[in-house]
């Protein structure tokens, strides 16, 4: 067990966190304050390799592994964790047309996918729909060569603008083996959008409804086969459990670091915050917590990376404790910054309202919790 970086690790790394200090940073509060996609900076970020991480390089990815994005995403959460989160939603949708697309799907949508030319979205969540995700009640209702969706995903990340959508509709009966995949490009005739959330948090991404109404798909455009819908969605959320877990990580360590400075500086009854052992003790609390999220965080994606029998126990247990985590500390941040740290000059309450999402996405943090003890459960009926 080596927990040291590669050089290669250490240095994409690196690349990250430049970018995200010169290319993110000095925008965030701009773009959550206008509700601003940064959408040349997403480029520039795929331009790095940053929007097809660990897709294959054979299609035109990275071809890293889920850790190798998780120190990515971590990086890039420490400016914004808003847009490092939709970045790695549009990777898990890449990823998802690499690993259970066909040739011609693969070459069609990748390369555009790649350098964010075209922007991605996951549609599995619905206004009826939501923890329990196997009884959406979108239809796809096959038509010659064409499906024919009829339906509605809430909460879409990338909504009224991304290029192509990733939905869940049913096929079939009730429950998970009646769900199936598609590819739904933008201006598809049935295909619109509600208005745009008011959202407390991730204000750099659009979020809204997606409103199929007769929407004609082709066949070419089914990921994989009828039925492996449920299959496809839940592949595709561990790895999106860690990566948000990462950036739980990312807006975590940025709060972090701003509070540690904030305490030597600030002073109060004659001496410096951080010359107060409640202040301290609170600092290291913080920092432990945040180590022992990070190695979880790690730990997930080395089982994602070596296909590990438990690697969904274990990205649930990451994605469940790191984003508690993250959001607690963030919470903590801003205690020690007393005032300031509630209005918007240091960027502490932006991380707080960013990470408290964190814990509803990519499944609640309860449903986590039911995953880990339907798997001990099942440990102990088999003793």
């Amino acid at each position: 067990m080596d927990f040291r970086l590669s050089e290669e690790q250490e240095a994409f790394r690196e690349t990250a966190r430049a970018f995200a200090a010169d290319a993110m940073a000095p925008h965030a509060e701009r773009w959550d304050a206008a509700k601003e996609f940064p959408e040349a900076t997403l480029r520039a970020a795929a331009a790095l390799g940053f929007a097809a991480i660990y897709t294959a390089e054979e299609h035109g990815g990275s071809g890293l592994g889920r850790l190798d994005a998780a120190l990515i995403f971590e990086e890039l959460a420490r400016a914004c964790p808003s847009t490092g989160a939709y970045l790695s939603i549009h990777n898990m949708v890449a990823w998802m047309v690499d690993r259970f697309g066909d040739d011609v799907q693969r070459a069609r949508f990748l390369p555009r996918l790649v350098t964010m030319d075209a922007f991605a979205s996951y549609a599995l969540t619905e206004p009826g729909a939501g923890s329990d995700a196997a009884s959406l009640r979108t239809r796809a209702v096959r038509d010659g060569d064409a499906y024919v969706l009829d339906g509605t995903k809430a909460f879409t990340s990338g909504g009224g603008r991304s290029d192509l959508y990733l939905v869940m509709a049913r096929t079939g009966g009730p429950g998970p083996k009646g769900v199936t995949a598609f590819l739904v490009e933008a201006g598809t005739a049935g295909l619109s959008f509600g208005g745009q959330e008011h959202k407390m948090g991730w204000n750099s991404q659009p979020t809204c409804e997606v409103r199929l109404d007769g929407c004609r798909v082709p066949v070419g455009n089914r990921l994989g086969a009828e039925g492996d819908g449920f299959k496809i969605a839940m592949a595709g959320l561990d790895g999106g459990r860690v990566n948000i877990a990462a950036c739980s990580l990312g807006g975590a360590a940025s709060a972090l670091a701003q509070a540690r400075a904030h305490v030597g500086e600030r002073e109060q009854f004659g001496r410096a915050l951080e010359d107060f052992q409640t202040v301290q003790f609170k600092l290291a609390d913080m920092a432990t917590e945040l180590e022992a999220a990070r190695l979880m965080t790690w730990r997930a994606a080395a089982a994602l990376d070596g296909a590990e029998p438990e690697r969904t126990l274990a990205c649930a247990m990451a994605k469940r404790f790191a984003t508690d985590a993250g959001f607690r500390i963030c919470d903590e941040a801003l205690q020690l910054f007393g005032g300031y740290g509630y209005i918007r000059d240091y960027g502490i309450e932006r991380r707080l309202r960013d990470l408290r999402v964190h814990r509803i996405l990519e499944g609640t943090n309860e449903i986590m919790r039911l995953i880990i003890a339907r798997r001990l459960l099942e440990d102990a009926a088999r003793v």
